[in-house]
């Protein structure tokens, strides 16, 4: 029991770990995964498209005032077509950053469950050790642009900049 709570003491100090400087980043965008039976059954929406465009835009906005400078990802497009979701490849992000010249690789998901459920997600890595440095995941409630704004400003501003 003893050996276990010194584990959890001892574990705790390093998920603390300090905002990240500005630097490079290899914004590789948020992806939409629709998991509901109504996108299997009615297809690909168009003002969820519009909504993950403009969660592109408030990511890398929010990153650029941060400080920190977006990387061209044209160079490694075609490989990036043949990825389903860089959020979820298994460090190939990283890879691609590193091969961009990225100090950071930068992803981001939005996993529909239903209409009123949506998950979002931003994972930032390092990428010359590929550990991941901060990551979170929020639950929003509705389908609209005011909740998929304020569940990504909730993410960047208290989960992955928390100080």
């Amino acid at each position: 029991m003893k050996a276990a709570l010194a584990l959890l003491f001892f574990a705790v100090p390093a998920l603390a770990q300090d905002v990240p400087a500005p630097g490079r980043v290899a914004f590789f965008g948020v992806q939409f995964v629709d998991m509901s039976t109504e996108g299997a059954m009615n297809g690909i929406r168009t003002d969820e498209t519009a909504r993950t465009e403009m969660a592109n835009a408030y990511v890398a906005e929010d990153m650029t005032a941060r400080g920190f400078t977006l990387v061209p990802i044209y160079p490694v497009a075609d490989r990036l077509k043949a990825i389903a979701n860089p959020a979820d490849c298994n460090g190939c992000d990283t890879a691609l950053a590193q091969e961009l010249g990225a100090d950071y690789a930068l992803t981001g998901e939005v996993r529909k469950i239903s209409n009123l459920i949506l998950s979002l997600k931003l994972n930032l890595r390092d990428v010359e050790s590929g550990k991941m440095l901060r990551a979170g995941t929020v639950d929003i409630r509705g389908n609209t642009d005011e909740s998929w704004q304020r569940g990504f400003r909730y993410l960047l501003r208290n989960l992955i900049f928390r100080k």
